[in-house]
């Protein structure tokens, strides 16, 4: 892919190598000073600013370069990764929002009536608060972005709507913001929205604070009737935070291993795993302790084991108590169960109180452009709950974050207690002792001795997904059968049903150290995988496995030990190589791989980068009848009408931004294909079946083609809007994995088309495929 390749200037690969940074950037400074409009050296300018971590400077020369040659794959390509990050896809769903919008127009439009002439726009990102401030009538309008390329966006748009003399456009943090030098006395009214699913997470605390110390007028005193433009103001004014316990297989499988023995290898009592959120909670870092959700569209749904309940709320008008929720102490919260089940995690939303008419939910009950924030829960010894039971949390503001912790469960005699804060509301004595009791009982983890492992969601899913192992280990014996059909092969786990090698520790080191047939499998899929264990179960072999982070090593030899491992037979790749960048090489100077293992889909659903590169190199160093697994991959994909895909893809013209020309804008930033979908839930119809789109064959390299034409018949009239498609992952002829199969870790994708097409039933389509390194593209031909 392009954002690792060779460097196209001169000398800039030795420069790179040597670290010798600033001789790097004055070589492609040269280089653009005499060729400034040569689409290749801006391209390789935006690799090295990109992979050095500057990402807004790395899209501006990426985007340069696909201006100047559209055709451009690798610039397209390495454009279309950064815009993720730069122009979040939050921000197309919010702007097609007109509900939203509406909102806060009316909202801003009361204020400025009132009284409010002077306005500030805290984290301003298109300017669409800002304009709304300036149709409403503010005489003064400010706006601050700390985004260089959303404060360069806003420019633009401010400009296109006339207003770019009415409204000052700060690159800026708000914090940074100082009166006189940057806007001329306090304002009036701060308009913001930087709140995220959990409220608190995008900093919205501690810039009011600053706010209401540093740039805004004091707030209007209580029952005095002043003009609003004497007194300051937020927007919002308040919110009230919402919290529910629920039973979701989806979180479940994404946040706790549910399995004590996968494909052969037991995972039970050896090793504890976590997700991220749970880890979160203990940790003295800056870490986000939810994941977001949209409910109404997880795969198979989710059951509220409890009512909502009020967790808190929080006046954004109100200095001393914004200042005081950092300082507040953890307070204790219980929700009584109204549904038995399985005790998942709690999900909580909020009601943002704009003013005293106007507010938005983001409540997964409401028809909303939000996430909702998860707090999964782990850590406990029996998750299952029965109405009357209790379910109790710890809740507290730190690091700019909403946190609830410490989830636990009591049985039902204990009763419950709706307490929001320590000091408003007390409890008696024996709901005290009951609940402290309850917490002994039922927030106990398992033995403390037991290591821990913290895993990424995407890890664990990997882990509970029983097909993709049990594939595996059926295609990897398959292998080892067929290269050493004499051994005997008794200790071989084949069948799955057995128990794996059953012979003494020291007897399989004996036969390890002198048997001169050990096959050699390497393992270099990324992230945690136990891989190299089960292949370790299958017969006399030598597994490697290539994860880097020394917890996943730990992890990984605790699971080989409970597995009555001899430690020759799991070793960790990376620890034997010389440079790690290569690391497809030989195991040792006189041995070739039997089996080699490449990650090629992303879970995200995109192809690995450089797949085809590392099959070419991993067809080199086999030995015979050895295989890379997969040997092929099969794209399939189908046409759908869906407008979902369309609110998440671009701005739809002029409509949902209320008259304002924002879309022209922003929608440079659009990216043709759309990731981390779940087909099963998507708003989608199908107007056609499914197709087989692209071969990618990783044994056969022959058997591949660049481009293919294929014909799709509709089956359903409607307008195709995208394509979504996914894979079948050949590990051989007769094993093989669908990631859109309803237990598979991976997500699927689409491609988003930039015009709908009307289509009839019996029309056919043509679709141009295209395999250019690790990018699929998919048009359809007219």
């Amino acid at each position: 892919m392009g954002l690792e390749a060779m460097m196209d200037v001169p000398g800039a690969e030795e420069l790179d190598s040597l670290a010798r940074i600033q001789d790097l950037f004055n070589c492609y400074e040269q280089a653009l000073e005499l060729y400034p409009n040569d689409e290749v050296i801006c391209n390789s300018m935006g690799e090295h600013l990109f992979r050095m971590g500057f990402r807004d400077e790395a899209a501006g020369y990426f985007h340069k370069a696909v201006k100047l040659n559209p055709d451009f794959a690798d610039a397209k390509e390495n454009f279309y990764r950064v815009a993720n990050w730069l122009v979040e896809r939050w921000h197309f769903i919010m702007l097609n929002d007109a509900k939203r919008n509406l909102t806060y127009l009316r909202a801003i439009e009361n204020a400025v009536l009132s009284g409010s002439k002077s306005v500030l726009d805290i984290g301003t990102g298109t300017g669409i608060l800002s304009m709304f401030a300036k149709k409403a009538g503010a005489s003064f309008v400010y706006a601050c972005e700390l985004s260089k390329t959303m404060y360069e966006l806003a420019c633009d748009v401010v400009a296109a709507n006339n207003m770019e003399r009415e409204i000052k456009l700060l690159h800026l943090k708000s914090l940074d913001i100082e009166i006189p030098k940057h806007i001329p006395e306090r304002v009036s009214l701060v308009v913001t929205e930087t709140v995220d699913a959990g409220l608190f997470g995008e900093g919205i605390v501690e810039s009011l604070i600053h706010a209401w110390e540093h740039l805004l007028l004091q707030p209007k005193p209580k029952n005095q009737d002043i003009s609003a433009g004497d007194y300051g103001r937020v927007i919002p004014a308040s919110a009230t935070i919402f919290g529910m316990a629920v039973e979701c297989k989806e979180i479940r499988r994404h946040h706790r291993v549910g399995m004590q023995e996968v494909a052969g290898v037991c995972l039970s009592n050896s090793v504890q795993f976590f997700s991220p959120t749970y880890a979160a909670a203990g940790s003295e870092e800056t870490v986000e302790p939810y994941t977001t959700e949209k409910l109404s569209r997880i795969p198979g749904g989710y059951r509220a084991l409890t009512e909502p309940c009020q967790v808190m709320t929080v006046d954004f008008n109100d200095l001393q108590e914004l200042k005081s929720l950092a300082d507040r102490k953890p307070w204790k919260l219980s929700l009584p169960v109204t549904e038995g089940g399985i005790l998942d995690a709690v999900v909580v939303w909020f009601v943002l109180q704009l003013d005293d008419e106007h507010s938005l939910s983001t409540s997964p009950s409401e028809e909303t452009c939000w996430e909702q924030a998860v707090y999964p829960v782990q850590g406990l010894l029996d998750y299952s709950v029965k109405t009357g039971d209790t379910v109790m949390m710890e809740v507290c503001c730190q690091d700019c974050y909403l946190k609830i912790q410490k989830i636990s469960s009591s049985p039902s005699e204990c009763g419950m207690d709706f307490s929001d804060r320590d000091d408003t509301l007390s409890l008696g004595n024996e709901a005290e002792l009951c609940n402290a009791l309850a917490g002994l009982q039922t927030s106990t983890t398992q033995d403390g001795s037991t290591p821990v492992c913290v895993l990424e969601s995407s890890e664990i899913a990997l882990l509970n997904d029983l097909a993709y192992h049990e594939c595996f280990k059926a295609a990897m014996s398959k292998v080892l059968l067929s290269l050493n059909p004499s051994k005997d092969l008794h200790s071989m786990d084949v069948d799955g049903h057995g128990s794996g090698i059953n012979l003494q520790e020291d007897q399989n080191k004996s036969s390890l150290d002198v048997d001169p047939d050990a096959l050699y499998i390497l393992d270099v899929s990324e992230g945690f995988s136990i891989l190299p264990i089960i292949a370790g179960k299958l017969g006399p072999v030598r597994a490697y496995s290539s994860v880097e982070k020394e917890q996943h090593q730990a992890a990984l030899h605790v699971i080989a030990e409970a597995n009555h491992f001899p430690k020759e037979t799991l070793e960790f790749w990376l620890s034997h190589l010389e440079e790690e960048s290569v690391v497809l090489q030989r195991p040792k100077s006189d041995k070739l791989w039997s089996i080699i293992i490449l990650d090629v889909i992303e879970t995200s659903g995109l192809i690995q980068q450089e797949v085809m590169e590392k099959a070419a190199i991993s067809r080199c160093l086999l030995h015979s009848g050895g295989k890379i697994f997969p040997q092929y991959v099969l794209v399939y994909g189908m046409l759908v009408e869906s407008e979902s895909l369309l609110l998440e893809s671009a701005v739809q013209g002029t409509e949902p931004t209320l008259g304002f020309n924002i879309a022209p804008f922003i929608n440079q930033f659009k990216v043709p294909v759309r990731v981390y979908l779940d087909l099963s839930t998507l708003p989608c119809v199908p107007l056609s079946k499914p197709a087989e789109l692209l071969r990618l064959d990783l044994m056969n390299p022959l058997l591949n083609s660049p481009s293919r034409e294929v014909k799709i018949q509709i089956c359903k009239s409607g307008q195709v809007t995208a394509i979504p498609f996914w894979y079948h992952i050949h590990l051989d002829e007769d094993h093989s994995l669908n990631t859109s199969d309803e237990s598979s870790h991976w997500k699927q994708a689409a491609v988003v088309l930039d015009e709908p097409i009307p289509v009839q039933v019996g029309d056919e389509l043509v679709l141009d495929v295209q395999h250019h390194k690790s990018n699929i593209s998919i048009t359809v031909k007219r």
